[in-house]
């Protein structure tokens, strides 16, 4: 410290004590400063990594919730397509709306820590505590995520296991039918092989791919539905014929045998509307007779064309007089 100088008169100079003073306080006020700026320099650091870690875990967020909604899409998918897993899909949805709420919940706590981070610096070692545990909670949501979606892969393979048994299930079905109409095709084949030998020299009777034709003149008279005497024979043997082989064909397989009725184009002058009346009583009245003749009415079927399905489209009487029939049919149901 500079020594107090005496003045004129051996007075005492007290300025030299003043700038002593003075400098003293400068440099305490310029190391307060320092340590502020220091100390704000820190904290300003210490900010910046908070704002990183909550960006980053923004984007885990995001990432998260992306993977939800994934997660949700596969779930309403399978809901849509395989019903014998709907009791696990929706526990997994129930899970995953559990796991929604927290995202949500964590998205609230995550806002709150970015204001109390604004607002007071005196509780960062707390806030980061707080963090690490929301990271920790993160993690483990994102675990629970990976477990619902190993068990979605799961349940997909089970679907496909599932979908190629199925598939050999119908392989194997549409097997054992081509092998019920190979069995029909050929009692069919047997019942049109006696008919023709029968009624070989009969005129007006003919096969027709796998249909056996009677023309109408043959049963019925003209504009009627009541079989004559020759027409009733013809049935009768029919009948006789197509017992023997009906009793041979197995129980398991469905056939039935279809009567249809068809007439020409020509107005109908008669008792009946129309052609579709004609042809249907016909095919009915031949329907009776064959159940009259003991054959089994559930394999038995009566359907009426009127002159909508004709064989020759030409307007001839020769082409009206084939038009003019009854077909036998047999199908299976």
């Amino acid at each position: 410290m500079a020594r107090r100088r005496r003045g004129p008169n051996n007075a005492l100079d007290a300025w030299p004590g003043y700038v002593d003073a003075l400098s003293t306080l400068l440099m305490v006020v310029t190391f307060v400063l320092l340590v502020f700026v220091v100390g704000q320099q820190f904290l300003s650091v210490s900010l910046m990594r908070r704002e990183h870690t909550l960006d980053a875990l923004q984007k885990q967020l995001a990432e998260l919730s992306h993977m939800l909604s994934m997660t949700e899409d596969k779930n309403k998918s399978l809901n849509a397509t395989v019903a014998s897993l709907a009791n696990d899909k929706q526990k997994n949805e129930d899970q995953l709306k559990a796991l929604a709420g927290q995202m949500a919940l964590l998205n609230g706590q995550l806002q709150s820590k970015d204001q109390a981070l604004a607002s007071a610096d005196s509780t960062s070692q707390q806030q980061n505590s707080k963090i690490s545990d929301l990271q920790a909670q993160i993690e483990e949501l994102t675990r629970q995520l990976q477990a619902i979606s190993n068990a979605l892969d799961i349940e997909k393979k089970n679907e496909t296991a599932k979908d190629a048994q199925i598939q050999d299930l119908g392989n194997k079905l549409n097997i054992a039918l081509a092998d019920k109409v190979n069995q029909l095709k050929r009692y069919r084949s047997e019942f049109f092989g006696r008919l023709r030998d029968i009624l070989k020299n009969q005129k007006g009777v003919n096969v027709v791919g796998d249909r056996f034709v009677f023309q109408s003149e043959i049963l019925f008279p003209q504009g009627s539905a009541d079989l004559t005497a020759e027409g009733k024979k013809e049935i009768t043997t029919l009948a006789k014929t197509f017992k023997q082989v009906s009793s041979t064909i197995p129980t398991d397989i469905p056939w039935i045998l279809r009567i249809d009725g068809h007439a020409d184009r020509q107005p109908i002058h008669s008792a009946f509307p129309s052609n579709w009346e004609l042809s249907s009583e016909r095919a009915i009245t031949v329907v009776k007779l064959l159940v009259s003749e003991g054959i089994d009415p559930r394999h038995l079927a009566a359907t009426g064309f009127a002159d909508y399905q004709p064989l020759d489209a030409a307007n001839t009487p020769a082409a009206y007089a084939r038009n003019r029939r009854i077909e036998f049919r047999l199908t299976d149901r």
